[in-house]
């Protein structure tokens, strides 16, 4: 189920959110240092972690998809976010660079379609960062926050359902290592613990975000359930039965 737009807005006003979002957009910017004269497109949530982004790329858009809200973004200008189906993203195919999904692939009831769609509209050599809540982590066990919603995932659980829809695990890496409590103590000593954890515990990160490219051979994969459509079969109907018995010759 898909977070309100408000409550997600609320979140990264707080300290806490504003910690969280610091950690992850370093993060974000360690795998993308340079999108200058590309399209990008943020998916879910994602505006928080796309400023850093528009000077530089060619293109900047976030869609925000409709079961969650839309919220005017950036707040200065005009606006570069629209509300959108999640499985229909009205751009043509081979449109966009790199796509950066946040607050999504946990809380969406059609995984398959969406990742789909995402692969629809990416470049042959486009990007899709995936940013969730890690299943081990602290913040998952928290309902406070957004990542304490939805459904958490593994390095190993992302990895496999995006190789099981047609993209390929390129870099794995995870953020957020301070405690998801709001006392200001803990917040300001962020970065240490983000240094720590990052080389003592990364396994209990607060995020796992993964960078995948398109399988380009994926037409050959098996494709998502999907209804299967018999053939339909030809019966002879009664009357034609009847008819056929009528026009053979009487005996003798």
């Amino acid at each position: 189920m898909w977070h309100d737009v408000v409550d997600l807005r609320e979140f990264y006003e707080t300290r806490r959110g504003q910690v969280a979002r610091h950690m992850v957009r370093r993060a974000v910017r360690s795998i993308w240092p340079n999108l200058s004269g590309q399209s990008l497109l943020g998916l879910g949530f994602a505006t928080p972690y796309m400023r850093q982004f528009r000077s530089e790329a060619e293109r900047v858009v976030a869609f925000m998809p409709a079961s969650q809200g839309v919220m005017h973004w950036p707040p200065e200008g005009p606006g570069l976010v629209s509300l959108v189906e999640e499985t229909e993203l009205p751009l043509p195919d081979a449109s966009v660079d790199r796509v950066l999904l946040v607050h999504g692939l946990e809380n969406t009831e059609a995984l398959r379609a969406l990742l789909r769609e995402i692969w629809r509209v990416l470049t042959g050599d486009g990007r899709l960062l995936v940013v969730v809540p890690n299943r081990r982590g602290i913040w998952a066990r928290s309902d406070r926050t957004p990542l304490g919603w939805g459904h958490p995932y593994s390095g190993t659980q992302l990895s496999r359902v995006l190789r099981d829809n047609m993209f390929i695990p390129n870099r794995t890496e995870r953020a957020l290592y301070v405690p998801p409590i709001a006392n200001y103590t803990f917040l300001r000593s962020a970065p240490a613990w983000e240094r720590m954890g990052a080389r003592f515990f990364p396994t209990f990160a607060g995020v796992v975000m993964i960078e995948s490219g398109k399988q380009l051979y994926a037409g050959t994969m098996k494709p998502a359930k999907q209804r299967r459509f018999r053939r339909p079969v030809v019966v002879s109907l009664p009357q034609a039965a009847g008819r056929m018995q009528r026009d053979l010759p009487e005996d003798s």
